[in-house]
């Protein structure tokens, strides 16, 4: 057997046992075995085998616990403490919040997507179906959006009676307390409904469902505290806020200066230890109208009057509105959809230790209680108000863009219209899929806090790309605002929902993958549990193990990522076969490629990379696209892989691993340690970047389906309010694409058989359908037919006008019904 294939075989066999991932002691003897057979029948020269013994000599020491830990772990554990980054309680709190799940996996290199693909599929019970169409659908059937933003800049009393007597602010109580107890995936169907209808109401009805005090009380609120508040919200007799945002701090929360003071004081007449509290806070959402404030502060006990410390962090309490020393500011206007939003101010309010949530043993774990929470309300309240509103505008402007005739011909058969159209509904069915998926998790036990961030962020910014692209399609018919106008308030919404719950900025290059290289990663959280471990010799222990285990990883990833991307991850394992197949093997190959680049920056630059935040930025990016992509797959699956939605899901894949390729290589272009990026492209493109993003021809497949009522749009914009009404322009649009296809060919005939032959010679479609009656073109019947269809796109294509007076700003007060404690 001559030298060459002495080579090969034992470079492919090192590239198996890398790629299958087999412990080390597997590998040592697999190569002793190879060794032995390569001396006995090999013709190497003595100095030769000499080195290969030495390596095996090499690899049986490391199966010796004691050498590792000796020679190897404990010098690397002392530089490695030297290398950690600091990290404040507050961090620490955020990265043990929440559960990891599908995000753990990609950082694997090797997704199981059993795990993923075995998940049930969301599903609403009967009860909550019943409710999304009785109580959910009159309460949009009810709204008059233009009334709330511009008349009374509030919703109007019979509207907040209703939200109150049907439930909407209860949707997360249990029933024991009064409230609906739904599903994530039924509050976030509610959600979607809503924002299809009014960002307002949809923002109205969100805050008391997610992060505030109805959830604080849930988790962590003592049996008195849930006993009394539950049923009082879930009756809507209290209306809640949760105050953390301030103006110093914004919510960076380890840095508020807002305080409680354990001291002695006056409470109803008797003196009592409780707490003295002075606080700023704005951007409150609920704030004007709600009768009980949740407020996170900083407690200090100087005195030691409960305990031995005097500081005990960030923490949380329950306030009722009337307390003496709270100030309820005026109403902040964000961007002309006034929810209710405003400041907060405290000053020496004087109140029991009974107020703090969860009472005194919980009394420093503020900020553990937010984030714990925070990583299930992400999910779903931003992500759901942004894919409502994105269902709507992609329902709208298909109708729009094929009733609105340019040059003879709908605006949707032009090229660029219709490449525009394609993305909005491609980026729609990425967080719908995101969306419904990640909440069918959540009803399954998980609370995945790094998704969380994913979501709210590339929900929202998905959403700002579909309200621009849907306002370019409308052109001056989206930017009149008026009661016609179905996208204006919307788009002003859509910087909203971008700035709340954390800039998107800071969540992209901080939280994404800040967050998920320590949460999700096999070893690093291992490792840094190791290093900090106040028990030397348990740490050093612990840190060995974990150590060897994350350089077997990182070998294995680096081969998997090698491998899979010379042969385009053909033979890479995955679930199906057919037209999703590709997919799924893309997936694999750039979550190898992906933890292999992460694990090599991580080890490189340590604490550095924290400060490196447009590398973080980027990798959090890959590793979002690889998450969105899993989704998109997974939620074609649960909704029964209609061979009709496969331009969708081909178009949201082939974008989303666009996105990752182009990521990572900008990644490498931007990495600092220019031989390791050179190193890294080596194993990332061997061959280049090989992926494309979606054709031109794949989406017209998308627009052909979205300019017409099909069955692949229905499902694509399941769950909006589209119910044919006077006052509901998604209802009516729809109405007149399906009157479109009766219309176009008699149209088409008045145009071909009398405009162009000289027949006919008025300018005008009213006047022409005259003289195509007159002429013989049309039949009576025809004609009343192409009049009606007429007459109702003009409806819809029409704007409004006003009188300057409607205009200005400041109308009779009289004339407007201004929120009040107690009626709101």
């Amino acid at each position: 057997m001559s030298s060459v294939i002495w080579f090969l075989v034992f470079f492919i066999g090192a590239l198996v046992l890398a790629y299958q991932r087999v412990s080390l002691l597997t590998a040592t003897f697999t190569y002793a075995a190879g060794l032995l057979a390569y001396t006995w029948f090999g013709a190497g020269s003595f100095a030769w085998l000499i080195a290969l013994w030495g390596v095996l000599a090499l690899l049986v020491l490391l199966n010796i616990d004691a050498f590792r830990v000796r020679f190897i772990s404990r010098p690397f554990l002392r530089t490695y403490r030297r290398m950690l980054p600091s990290m404040s309680q507050t961090e620490k709190d955020a990265l043990e919040a929440g559960t990891v799940w599908w995000d753990g996996e990609l950082f694997t290199g090797g997704p199981n997507w059993e795990k993923l693909m075995s998940a049930a599929p969301p599903r609403l019970s009967a009860e909550e179906q019943a409710f999304l169409d009785g109580p959910c659908e009159e309460l949009c059937r009810m709204v008059d959006d233009w009334d709330i933003t511009h008349k009374r800049a509030d919703l109007p009393p019979h509207i907040w009676d209703y939200l109150k007597s049907k439930g909407f602010f209860a949707m997360i109580i249990p029933k024991k307390y009064g409230g609906l107890e739904f599903s994530a995936y039924a509050h976030s169907c509610v959600l979607v409904k809503l924002s299809s209808r009014s960002g307002v109401v949809a923002s109205t009805v969100a805050v008391p469902n997610s992060l505030g005090p109805g959830e604080l009380l849930l988790h962590y609120g003592t049996d008195e505290q849930r006993n009394y508040y539950l049923p009082r919200l879930a009756r809507g007799e209290e209306i809640p806020c949760f105050a953390l945002t301030g103006p110093r701090a914004g919510s960076d929360a380890g840095s508020i200066p807002d305080t409680g003071v354990v001291c002695k004081g006056i409470y109803e007449g008797r003196e009592i230890v409780g707490v003295r509290l002075n606080f700023s806070k704005r951007y409150i959402t609920l704030a004007p109208v709600a009768t009980v404030v949740g407020l996170a502060f900083k407690l200090f006990d100087p005195d030691k009057l409960i305990g031995e410390r005097t500081e005990y962090g960030i923490t949380c309490a329950l306030i009722p509105r009337n307390t003496a020393g709270v100030t309820i500011g005026r109403r902040h206007f964000p961007l002309n959809n006034p929810f209710q939003n405003g400041p907060i101010l405290g000053k020496d309010v004087f109140v029991p230790l009974d107020f703090l949530i969860g009472g005194m043993k919980m009394a420093g774990q503020g900020w553990r209680m937010l984030v714990e929470q925070l990583s299930v309300g992400r999910c779903i309240s931003l992500p759901s108000s942004a894919t409502g509103a994105a269902k709507a505008a992609v329902f709208a402007t298909g109708a729009y863009a094929r009733i609105r005739r340019q040059f003879n011909t709908s605006v949707g058969n032009f090229e660029g219209v219709g490449e525009v159209i394609a993305r909005m509904a491609g980026y729609t069915y990425i967080v719908d899929a995101a969306r419904s998926v990640t909440t069918g998790a959540i009803d399954g036990g998980e609370k995945p806090s790094v998704p969380a961030a994913m979501l709210k962020f590339h929900a929202t910014e998905f959403a700002r790309v579909i309200a621009n692209d849907a306002m370019d399609v409308h052109g001056g018919k989206g930017i009149c605002l008026g009661p016609k106008n179905y996208l204006g308030r919307g788009y002003e919404m859509v910087p909203v929902a971008i700035t709340v719950e954390g800039a998107n900025l800071l969540t992209r290059s901080l939280i994404i993958f800040g967050q998920g290289a320590i949460r999700c990663h096999p070893f690093v959280l291992k490792e840094m549990e190791a290093a900090r471990d106040k028990d030397k010799r348990r740490g050093v222990k612990e840190f060995d193990k974990a150590l060897f285990g994350h350089i077997g990883f990182t070998i294995s990833n680096a081969v998997r990522s090698l491998v899979m991307a010379l042969t385009l991850a053909r033979f890479s394992s995955v679930p199906e076969g057919g037209a999703t197949q590709r997919y799924f093997q893309h997936i694999n190959r750039f979550s190898a490629s992906f933890a292999f680049a992460t694990d090599v920056a991580m080890l490189s630059l340590g604490g550095y990379l924290k400060k490196k935040e447009s590398l973080s930025a980027r990798l959090g990016d890959v590793l979002s696209s690889m998450y969105l992509a899993s989704m998109v797959l997974k939620h074609y699956h649960n909704q029964g892989a209609n061979e009709e939605d496969l331009p969708l899901v081909e178009w949201a894949c082939r974008n989303l691993l666009y996105r990752a390729q182009e990521q990572l290589h900008s990644f490498l272009r931007n990495f600092p340690i220019r031989f390791l990026a050179a190193f890294m492209r080596f194993f990332i493109f061997p061959r280049g970047q090989t992926y494309h993003a979606p054709s031109d021809p794949l989406g017209q497949r998308i627009v052909d389906a979205v300019l017409r009522s099909t069955p692949a749009r229905d499902r694509a914009t399941h769950g909006i309010y589209r119910t044919v009404e006077p006052g509901n322009p998604l209802g009516l649009l729809h109405e007149a694409l399906v009157l479109a296809d009766t219309a176009e060919p008699l149209e088409k005939r008045v145009r071909v058989e009398g405009v162009k032959t000289g027949r006919i010679t008025a300018l005008d479609l009213p006047g022409q359908i005259q003289q195509a009656l007159a002429a013989g073109i049309l039949s009576e019947t025809e004609a009343a037919v192409l009049r009606d269809y007429d007459r109702r796109v003009m409806d819809l294509i029409h704007v409004d006008d006003f009188d300057t007076s409607e205009l200005a700003a400041g109308v009779a007060k009289e004339d407007v019904r201004f929120a009040r404690v107690g009626n709101a």
